[in-house]
């Protein structure tokens, strides 16, 4: 696990530590020095922290003039015990809002397990944004963590796309894609 990066391609376009608005604006990093872990293996330190003990994330991009934020997770997704929904919604998700962002699209392909609680968050995160236009997309959850995902019927708040070829694409060209998907979708 230590050795799965952030995306970093797009880091000459944005960086979150750099960005007034960002809930990690400031932040400092250590390429040598590995402190976080996900039960006992340890993380790349690129990734941030934002107060669960299993999942990590890495703002990649955010956009205030089109509303999006591409946001990459890593870990164990786990709503059951640790309430990562919640912690995800309180210390990143409001701020962002707060800031004007209101289309989400959540890089899930590394995260490798899901346990569901209520939808209470979920419902609260769709409710503060959807009247703006706003959706969340989660891209490439792996199909066991989908299962889960959608067992827990999750997916009417966010909704799960595949796409392999993503870092193919600029941040606005992958936004565009898949708003046009949501305008079709939502209609």
């Amino acid at each position: 696990m230590h050795d799965i990066e952030p995306y970093y391609n797009w880091r000459h376009l944005y960086a979150a530590e750099e960005d007034e608005l960002s809930p990690f604006y400031g932040r400092e990093y250590s390429e040598f020095e590995f402190t976080n872990t996900v039960y006992n293996y340890y993380v790349h330190p690129q990734w941030d922290d934002f107060g669960s003990r299993t999942l990590y994330l890495k703002v990649l991009f955010a956009d205030y003039q089109f509303n999006f934020a591409i946001i990459e997770l890593l870990g164990e997704w786990n709503d059951a015990i640790e309430n990562d929904i919640m912690t995800l919604k309180r210390e990143i998700i409001d701020v962002m809002i707060a800031e004007g962002i209101n289309k989400f699209i959540l890089i899930t392909e590394n995260v490798m397990n899901f346990h569901s609680s209520d939808d209470c968050y979920y419902e609260e995160w769709w409710d503060d944004i959807k009247d703006e236009g706003g959706w969340i997309v989660s891209l490439n959850m792996p199909a066991q963590t989908r299962h889960d995902f959608e067992k827990a019927r999750l997916d009417y708040y966010v909704h799960l796309f595949e796409n392999d070829k993503w870092r193919t694409f600029q941040p606005q060209h992958l936004y565009n894609l898949i708003d046009n998907a949501m305008m079709r979708r939502l209609e």
